[in-house]
């Protein structure tokens, strides 16, 4: 690794706080619920006032958001409600709350803030994958100027925190390798031929990413999948060390000493911390279903089960009901997109829009036609696109080259996007490919950094290779920021005239 204090730490705050300048500027406006901010943000304030989801009024249609931005904050029913996703993304939002009141500032405050400790988590993580501070900085730039990212940093959704807990699980997983191999070349000389090789029954960094895929989880479920992935790579990562070291028959003594700690560090230690992320609903009687145990005795195995936990498993059933049942099935929004085509922006989604603003209006200062403020939630084009291409090369690097760091930004990008073609029969959203774009970010880096080539000693000149692979790499950077620049007023609300904001819409699909 290059020494952090000559240059790594102070360019990693560089960009860090040049995230954060763009994610909390005027970070309150717009003084509105945007999109499902009207439930994430009620839910949270449920949550942290009473422990526990309840209904709020619902008549006239917006009663509650417009009494919450007059400053009456008296919306909730007596009544429990059902909430469809899990509660750790619902209650970080509500740490903003408790801290800077129930309006737009406090609960957009955490995702702007979990959302710029991501991409300080990006460039940590490649920087120890390449070695390579530049190449780590670039990563985090490139992260920090996405659309889509910046957009799901600025509301309160759930999918910012998503993409930081599994950035930070993945981010473990390849410390935990670098870790585990040094440890494994330092017993080399006490080997044995044929043996095992050492043990490392418990290792840190995975326990660490255990409870970070569990924070995952109890965010969103479509984690799981994310996890399966990298349970399955970080077990090759595995073997593949037991044979650099000589183990005979290195896949079942590795699947034994390397493979059920893994699952025991990982997937236990979520399950764990999952179980945990409820803690509120169970101390709660008056939580949604709390009471079904109560009233459905228990039949079988299932008389084992301490009631509170019987309720929260039928809690569960109900969630995944609502999730793959025939009322979400036949629904439709004009905003749904089919995930074949997040990689290339082929139908982004609009969170807010205020259309035909008159001329002299405040903010419109066009002559003969109309202006608009809108927020999309679009990624940065020629970052995707490049992204895009990256993949296939990282896949073609992974595989033909056997470069472990590749097989990070595809293992990655496909759990985060492949399992949602199952789920193409329903109404999902290009915005849940948030997820995906900080992997679609290390390919890319990991690509640049391929072009770039490798770097000089302080007594070596230049090379044309290096030059030119400088001049490549810097200008695809400077593009993509000038590109963010370029669509920035589309992504914060900012008042165009209907031509500039038309020459903005590069395709009619993205209307």
């Amino acid at each position: 690794m290059p020494r952090d204090f000559e240059g790594g730490w102070i360019a990693t705050l560089a960009i860090t706080a040049m995230a954060a300048i763009l994610r909390f500027w005027n970070l309150g406006n717009p003084v509105k619920f945007v999109f499902d901010e009207t439930y994430y943000a009620k839910d949270a304030y449920s949550l942290l006032k009473h422990g526990y989801a309840l209904q709020f009024i619902d008549k006239p249609e917006g009663a509650a958001d417009k009494a919450i931005l007059a400053g009456n904050l008296d919306v909730f029913k007596t009544t429990p409600s059902l909430t469809v996703h899990p509660e750790v993304g619902k209650w970080m939002i509500a740490a903003g709350e408790q801290l800077f009141g129930m309006n737009t500032f406090g609960w957009r405050f955490m995702p702007a803030l979990f959302g710029t400790l991501t991409v300080l988590l990006l460039i940590r993580v490649v920087r120890r994958m390449t070695r390579s501070t530049l190449i780590g900085c670039i990563a985090g730039l490139l992260l920090a100027v996405d659309g889509l990212h910046f957009v799901m940093s600025r509301v309160a959704l759930l999918d910012i925190f998503l993409a930081f807990w599994l950035v930070a699980a993945v981010s473990c997983l390849v410390a935990d390798r670098d870790w585990s191999r040094r440890r494994l070349a330092d017993s080399l000389d006490q080997k044995a031929e044929g043996a095992v090789g050492r043990l490392m029954l418990v290792r840190p960094w995975r326990l660490a990413a255990g409870v970070c895929f569990g924070l995952a989880l109890g965010t969103k479920w479509s984690a799981i999948w994310v996890m399966a992935g990298f349970g399955l790579l970080v077990f090759a990562w595995d073997l593949g060390a037991r044979r650099m070291i000589g183990v005979r028959h290195a896949f079942w003594k590795s699947a034994l000493v390397d493979g059920l700690p893994a699952f025991l560090s990982i997937v236990l230690v979520a399950v764990v911390t999952y179980t945990a992320t409820w803690t509120g609903w169970l101390l709660h009687d008056n939580a949604y279903d709390h009471d079904y145990a109560s009233k459905n005795p228990a039949h079988g195995v299932m008389k084992v089960v301490p009631d509170d936990f019987r309720s929260l498993i039928h809690y569960h059933q109900e969630v995944l009901a609502f999730h793959t049942g025939d009322y979400i099935r036949h629904a439709t929004h004009p905003y749904q997109s089919h995930p074949a085509g997040w990689p290339i922006i082929a139908r982004p989604i609009g969170f807010d829009a205020v259309n035909d603003i008159k001329p002299g209006q405040p903010g419109c200062d066009a002559r003969n036609q109309n202006c608009l403020s809108v927020i999309s939630a679009v990624g940065t084009p020629l970052l995707w696109w490049g992204g895009a291409l990256a993949l296939l090369a990282a896949l073609v690097l992974w595989v033909g080259q056997r470069d472990w760091r590749f097989g990070v930004a595809v293992v990655g990008f496909v759990t985060c996007w492949v399992p949602w073609f199952a789920f193409d029969d329903r109404p999902i959203f290009f915005f849940y490919a948030v997820t995906m774009i900080p992997f679609t970010v290390i390919a890319l880096s990991l690509v640049l950094g391929k072009i770039l080539g490798p770097a000089r000693t302080a007594m070596q000149a230049a090379t044309p290779r290096r030059l030119i692979g400088s001049a490549v790499v810097g200008a695809f950077v400077v593009l993509v920021v000038l590109n963010f620049a370029y669509i920035w007023p589309i992504l914060t609300d900012k008042v165009l005239p209907h031509s500039a904001w038309l020459n903005r819409m590069w395709f009619k699909s993205w209307i």
